[in-house]
C-alpha cells in the first residue's frame, strides 16, 4: 500500500497532489505496491468535490483527522499523522508533492522512520531495489538514488507527470485517524495568517503559452512586440533574470531557478541565451521555439524549433501574420 499526503486548494485537490497520486498509482503498478491511500490532515469530513477527485485518481481509502490542533500547518505534527497511517496500514511507500510543505513534512517522516528521503523525484528506474531519478541543483541536473529501506519516502517534483484519471474510478472509504501528538510536535506551527495577497506569478505558472524575453530586448522599452505576441497567443510574458536585475521588468515575471518554474504547452524565448538557471525553470515546457541571433546559444540548441534572427525583426513579422490570420 502507498500513502500520499494530499494538499487542497480552492479547486479541491491541488494539481500537484493529483500529479503525485498519478505517480503513486504508476509506482504501485510497477512494484505491486497495492492500493493507494490518501491522507488529509485537518479534515475528517472531506467535501464531495475532494472525494470525487480522489476517486478519479483511484484512491481506495482517505484517512482524515479532526484534531483541532492539526487545523493549522505544523510539519512535525502532520508527519506524525503520516507515520501513524503508514505503520498501521503497512505501507511500502510514503509520497507527497514536492512543494515546500510536502518536502518539509516528508523530511520529518523520514527521520521518524529512520530511512532516507528522495526529494523532487521525476521518474522510477529499477524496482528491486527501488531506484529513482530526482532533480538536484534547482533542476539543473538529475541524480539517480537507490532506496534500500523497507519504506520508501519520496516527494514528486512538480510536473513530473500529467495528472491522469485512473482507468477504474473508485468510491474512496473515509476513515478517521486519531494521532498521538506531543507538545514537541506542535512547537513549530502556523499561528496566524493574514489577508491573502494575489500572487502575480500565478498567471505565469498556469499559462499554457509563455513568451519569454531576455537581454535581447535591449531596454525597458523593448518589450512592446513581445507583449503583443503574448497577447495574440493568449499567453503570458516571462523574462530572464538579467531583465529583472536591470530593472526592465518586475520579478514576478521571472522564469528560472530563482523565479517561477513553468510547464506551458508552448514556450517562445526571445533573445534569451539559456543559462542553466533559466533552463531549470522552463525545461518542462512541452514545445520550445527559440528566437535568437546566436545559433549556438544553449537555448537554441535545446529548443525543439529555432528561428535565427533579431527578435525585433522576427517577432513583429510573426505578429503581423498572426493578426492577419485572426482577422
Amino acid at each position: 500500500m502507498i500513502v500520499v499526503l494530499v494538499e487542497t486548494d480552492e479547486q479541491g485537490v491541488a494539481v500537484v497532489s493529483r500529479e503525485t497520486l498519478t505517480f503513486a498509482r504508476d509506482l504501485a503498478a510497477r512494484t505491486d505496491g497495492g492500493p493507494v491511500h490518501a491522507v488529509l490532515v485537518g479534515s475528517a469530513d472531506p467535501s464531495a468535490q475532494v472525494l470525487a477527485q480522489l476517486g478519479e485518481q483511484g484512491v481506495a481509502r482517505v484517512h482524515g483527522t479532526d484534531d483541532p490542533r492539526l487545523t493549522s500547518y505544523a510539519a512535525a505534527a502532520w508527519a506524525a499523522v503520516l507515520v501513524e497511517v503508514a505503520r498501521q496500514a503497512g505501507a511500502s511507500a510514503v509520497l507527497a508533492a514536492g512543494t515546500q510543505r510536502g518536502n518539509e513534512v516528508l523530511a520529518h517522516v523520514a527521520v521518524r522512520c529512520g530511512v532516507a528521503m528522495a526529494a523532487n523525484v521525476v521518474g522510477v528506474g529499477e524496482v528491486a531495489p527501488l531506484t529513482v531519478t530526482r532533480q538536484v541543483v534547482g533542476g539543473a541536473a538529475l541524480e539517480q538514488m537507490r532506496l534500500d529501506d523497507d519504506v520508501a519516502v519520496l516527494s514528486v517534483a512538480g510536473h513530473a507527470c500529467e495528472p491522469v484519471a485512473a482507468e477504474q474510478p473508485t468510491a474512496p472509504e473515509v476513515v478517521k485517524v486519531t494521532p498521538t501528538l506531543t507538545d514537541a510536535d506542535l512547537v513549530g506551527q502556523v499561528v496566524r495568517t493574514g489577508e491573502k495577497v494575489v500572487d502575480q506569478s500565478a498567471a505565469l505558472t498556469s499559462s499554457r503559452v509563455v513568451v519569454g524575453a531576455g537581454r535581447g530586448a535591449g531596454s525597458a522599452d523593448g518589450f512592446k512586440e513581445v507583449l503583443r505576441l503574448a497577447d495574440l497567443l493568449g499567453g503570458t510574458l516571462g523574462v530572464s533574470r538579467v531583465v529583472t536585475s536591470l530593472g526592465w521588468r518586475p520579478h514576478h515575471e521571472q522564469v528560472g531557478q530563482t523565479g517561477s518554474r513553468i510547464s506551458p504547452d508552448l514556450y517562445i524565448p526571445c533573445g534569451i541565451s539559456g543559462a542553466i538557471q533559466h533552463w531549470a525553470g522552463c525545461q518542462s515546457a512541452k514545445t520550445i521555439l527559440a528566437i535568437n541571433t546566436d545559433p549556438d546559444a544553449p537555448m537554441v540548441t535545446r529548443a525543439h524549433y529555432a528561428v535565427i534572427g533579431d527578435l525585433h525583426e522576427v517577432v513583429p513579422a510573426i505578429n503581423e501574420e498572426l493578426q492577419r490570420r485572426q482577422s
